[in-house]
């Protein structure tokens, strides 16, 4: 038995038109709709496959870098004084105790640790060592300069710049040392052997030209022994 309730669509249209014209839209615009199908994606290669996940890599990185703190600029540091020492620390008192640390790793550096054999130390053998080191916390002295005024400063060193040293002095003064044309002196007090009194200390010499990074970048660094001309 055929259904003789009409379509909903039917049914709207005829109430909205005529018999003959509620049958007409109902034939054309809704029966004889033409139903246009979108042709389906080809599959993808590899090659875009793997362009597409370094993409979403890296806007999930994009993402995460924003969210992280920048770093200070220079200039904001300067302005926030972060690489000044306060007036309450300037005291040489302080420092003495990072003096002995220090000795104690240039002693590590330059294998005078063992008191039961004699090391030898030479500029070719231990010049390497020596210009590879961290300054911070040696006693050093200008024995020589282009600026008169600046031979025979004498200080800890408390900051270890790429150009300069910066020493707190006996008089707990802070001063900054360009390391260009200044010659600095520091000595190494040396072990004792069981029964001896202690030897003299190693006296050494620095070109601070040769100390011109900073002194995590020193660790690296090759040096070859070459004329200076301004020595």
């Amino acid at each position: 038995m055929a259904d003789t309730n009409p379509h909903i669509a039917q049914a709207l249209l005829q109430r909205a038109f005529s018999p003959s014209t509620a049958e007409s839209h109902y034939r054309e615009r809704v029966i004889k709709r033409p139903l246009h199908i979108r042709a389906t994606s080809p599959t993808p290669s590899a090659r875009a496959l793997r362009r597409r996940a370094l993409n979403e890599r890296k806007e999930t990185a994009r993402k995460r870098s924003k969210n992280k703190p920048r770093p200070l600029s220079a200039a904001k540091k300067r302005a926030l004084c972060l690489n000044e020492i306060p007036k309450e620390q300037q005291k040489y008192a302080i420092y003495e105790g990072l003096h002995g640390l220090w000795v104690g790793y240039m002693r590590e550096v330059l294998g005078l640790n063992d008191t039961g054999r004699n090391v030898f130390v030479t500029p070719s053998a231990s010049g390497q060592l020596v210009a590879t080191a961290d300054m911070h916390g040696a006693l050093v002295s200008v024995v020589r300069s282009r600026c008169v005024s600046r031979v025979g400063l004498e200080g800890i060193v408390v900051r270890d710049t790429r150009h300069t040293f910066e020493i707190i002095t006996r008089k707990n003064v802070v001063k900054a040392i360009p390391k260009e044309h200044t010659i600095f002196r520091f000595e190494l007090p040396l072990p004792a052997k069981e029964g001896q009194e202690a030897p003299k200390p190693l006296v050494l010499e620095i070109n601070g030209k040769q100390f011109q990074t900073r002194a995590a970048d020193r660790a690296n660094k090759k040096f070859r022994m070459h004329y200076q001309p301004d020595i």
